[in-house]
């Protein structure tokens, strides 16, 4: 096993160096920080894999600090790059929508959250929590200054595909072996080291890795099986709308990306994932009127529901039983949690301050008050005022998403548009279950997506108005 991480180091290594290299090139000698998402949304997927395989060949925890900064350091890089070499800075021309300013607004909040002495947390956990916090801001703000050539955003739906197709084949090459790959990356060994969380569950890895009836939950190269079900959302949504808007017989690519999306979902095992995969397709279908995509959700649901009652084994059975009448001990686990947010936010309805509640690294136990659903974590510490600007920020970028995509007339402007929104509205689900703007590729990418979006709404709105006044 040693060779095969040594091998995977090289590789990780070689590749993220190159990665780097060229961004830096990209933006600090040529000014183009948009060119950032390429390497960024990759780098992403793999990110706790790197970070598992320098730990392992290394064994230095400063190493994987190293690793661990370039994440956010290449962010900040971007958004440096944009400073410096936007021209005019002081006469930039800032355009501000209601999604604009409704994140403004919530990070605003975050920021002043920082310096009012509220809660437990010390002072640096509370500013590493809002750097964390930043992270996706700056990938909205990055996608709403990117003017993008078609051929560019081709080239970042073709990195998205090729990350669903290459998590599907790791799953693959997981099921085969009878092994997490996590198991060959030293995931266990670098989560106790440099997260303090050890080992647990019947492989040796976290119980997240598992079901209740001890079968496992295959992760790929993502972090765990949470996050790559979360993430093959966008692979789904993004292989469905190329199919839509192409020729039938180009479609075998997409074809294809859809297929490894849902079949690395099932691999995944997650209840709250497959439910977010069937909203976002009934999403679609009704925004769309897509009458196909609903029979087709139904059809899903229906041979999974004989499936479970004639063919699946007792355990799976109970289950599925045990997770819809909320009996399972997840299930459980996740209600108690929102009790207790719930009943931190109703004591502190201003909130109790950053960093005291979710499961970044940030948050100690100590101080931790709920942290398995994202709202109510963001309502724990930014009181019920972050909690409902959250909500109207997730809707209005849906709402606005859609609209987008149903105004443009370039395609691929609308294909961005229509996996930002869609993937945003089947992450509803995840958002209850899960700290899940923690998870990079899924969550960053689509804020930068929907940044994006919000570049192209301002110029459709003006020539909306002008048709509406012509007529």
């Amino acid at each position: 096993m040693y060779w095969l991480q040594f091998l995977l180091f090289g590789i990780i290594t070689v590749g993220i160096g190159l990665g780097v290299f060229w961004m830096l090139k990209k933006t600090l000698f040529e000014g183009k920080w948009e060119y950032g998402i390429f390497f960024l949304l990759p780098y992403l997927a793999v990110y706790i894999t790197s970070l598992s395989l320098v730990y392992s060949t290394t064994q230095s925890v400063i190493a994987v600090k190293v690793f661990q900064g370039i994440k956010d350091g290449m962010v900040f890089l971007a958004f440096a790059s944009f400073l410096i070499y936007q021209r005019d800075l002081w006469r930039y021309p800032f355009r501000l929508n209601a999604v604009d300013k409704t994140y403004m607004a919530f990070m605003g909040l975050a920021l002043l959250y920082l310096f009012i002495p509220l809660g437990e947390a010390a002072f640096t956990n509370r500013l590493v929590y809002l750097k964390n916090m930043a992270i996706p801001a700056l990938f909205y703000f990055l996608g709403r200054n990117t003017r993008f050539e078609p051929g560019h955003l081709n080239k970042l739906f073709l990195i998205i595909f090729g990350i669903a197709i290459a998590a599907f084949m790791v799953n693959v090459f997981e099921k085969l072996v009878d092994t997490h790959f996590q198991t060959f990356t030293g995931y266990a060994a670098f989560n106790f080291a440099v997260n303090d969380v050890p080992p647990s569950g019947n492989f040796g890895l976290t119980w997240t890795f598992e079901t209740q009836a001890v079968t496992k939950r295959l992760a790929s190269f993502f972090s765990d099986p949470l996050e790559l079900a979360s993430s093959v959302l966008l692979g789904f949504s993004a292989g469905l709308i190329w199919y839509l808007t192409s020729r039938r017989q180009d479609g075998f690519l997409y074809i294809l990306v859809m297929g490894c999306s849902f079949m690395s979902l099932l691999f995944s095992s997650s209840r709250a994932a497959f439910a977010a995969f069937l909203m976002m397709i009934f999403f679609i279908a009704l925004v769309f009127k897509l009458t196909r995509l609903i029979m087709f959700g139904m059809a899903i649901v229906l041979v999974f529901s004989i499936w479970v009652i004639y063919f699946a084994s007792d355990d799976f059975y109970y289950f599925v039983v045990d997770t819809l009448t909320f009996q399972n001990e997840s299930s459980i686990g996740h209600v108690l949690e929102w009790i207790i947010a719930w009943e931190g936010m109703v004591a502190n309805p201003l909130g109790m301050g950053l960093a005291m509640s979710g499961n970044v690294g940030s948050v100690t136990d100590e101080v931790r008050v709920g942290g398995e659903n994202q709202f109510l974590i963001y309502g724990v510490q930014l009181g019920f005022i972050g909690f409902l600007l959250y909500i109207l920020l997730l809707g209005l970028s849906i709402f606005y998403g859609i609209w987008v995509y149903r105004k443009t007339p370039d395609v691929m402007t609308a294909r961005v548009a229509f996996v930002g929104a869609t993937v945003k509205a089947g992450m509803f689900l995840p958002l209850f279950t899960a700290n899940a703007e923690m998870y990079g590729y899924v969550s960053w990418g689509t804020w930068w997506m929907i940044g994006y979006t919000m570049s192209h709404y301002a110029k459709l709105n003006q020539s909306n108005a002008e048709e509406n006044r012509s007529s």
